[in-house]
């Protein structure tokens, strides 16, 4: 069996209510095995053999009664990506976040480097599935408003989800 890691896109955010309790049934209804949730924004880690991200989110769909995009990564995988110190050793802070955002393809190579926006965020690393950004408090008080590039850039062709880097780290454990 391997460990695996699904995140959800976009739940948890006004009427897209998903409760971790539901959200651990749902995949135990599926036949997925020790499942289950990390924290409240859509993280659900499961034993299997073999998932299959379409099959997961027509299940989450019909459960839930709206459709839910999923990325799906190993332990294994999530663990490589620390293992690169993709933020060389670098910690937040009061003025820093760390954040992933993860593809569901190898595409975050086509976004073009290099990527920052003074005082407001900076793609520090790229692998083929996931964008390492540090993002910097502005004077509004939001971290990294300018991140919305990024995501501008893969759009909605490209599946993909961000993740704070502590919640990688949760996740890879």
């Amino acid at each position: 069996m391997t460990r695996r890691v699904a995140l959800l896109r976009g739940v948890n955010l006004g009427k897209r209510q998903v409760k971790s309790a539901e959200l651990a049934a749902a995949f135990t209804a599926m036949g997925f095995d020790n499942v289950k949730t990390l924290l409240a924004s859509g993280n659900v880690l499961f034993d299997a053999e073999t998932a299959e991200r379409g099959a997961i989110e027509a299940a989450l769909g019909q459960t839930f009664g709206f459709p839910i995009a999923v990325v799906l990564r190993t332990q294994d995988e999530l663990r490589a990506l620390i293992a690169l110190d993709p933020f060389s050793g670098r910690t937040e802070d009061a003025d820093t976040k760390l954040y992933v955002t993860l593809l569901a393809e190898p595409d975050a190579r086509s976004l073009p480097m290099p990527c920052a926006l003074a005082g407001d965020f900076e793609v520090v690393k790229l692998t083929e599935r996931e964008v390492c950004i540090l993002a910097f408090r502005l004077p509004s008080g939001r971290f990294g408003a300018g991140m919305e590039q990024i995501w501008k850039h893969f759009g909605k062709k490209r599946l993909w989800t961000s993740r704070n880097w502590n919640t990688i780290i949760k996740a890879a454990s």
